[in-house]
């Protein structure tokens, strides 16, 4: 991390990763009825591409090439000069700019709070059920190999 780095960069980081895993419908659903402004000037995008994955094997091989993932950018600039960054795997270009938008209006302090409570907060929420749903599921198909002894004696 560098040293201008701090508390804040980190906070925007877990925000924007919660972003960038919602679904697209939920995000737009929660933007519309939190009320927050969404004119917005579009400096990049959104546009959509292909990122390189990289893999090492068992965790701590050398990097390998993997293969290659969609992925969509966007970088917005609201009227009170504020700019927005956001990326996100697929192809969901509403998604993205909404993220950017958020991204831009958390720098103002009126309106982080609301970003907090009214976006941030059910999303965290949403996605912590979903991958819970998703452990339960795994889970019940978990086999246990165990090593059977024979008594020849």
């Amino acid at each position: 991390m560098h040293e201008r780095e701090g508390a804040g960069d980190e906070a925007r980081r877990a925000a924007m990763a919660v972003l960038a895993q919602a679904p697209g419908d939920m995000l737009d659903r929660l933007w519309r009825e939190s009320g927050l402004p969404g004119e917005a000037e579009m400096l990049r995008g959104p546009e959509t591409g292909l990122v390189g994955l990289r893999g090492r094997i068992g965790g701590g091989g050398a990097p390998f090439n993997f293969g290659e993932a969609t992925a969509t950018r966007a970088t917005v600039k609201l009227p009170g000069g504020e700019v927005g960054h956001a990326y996100a795997l697929g192809r969901d270009t509403r998604k993205v700019r909404i993220a950017a938008i958020l991204d831009a209006l958390a720098r103002r302090p009126e309106a982080a709070a609301t970003i907090e409570t009214a976006i941030l907060a059910p999303l965290r929420a949403a996605l912590a059920e979903a991958d819970a749903r998703r452990r339960d599921e795994t889970a019940a198909t978990r086999v246990d190999f165990f090593t059977m002894v024979r008594g020849e004696d």
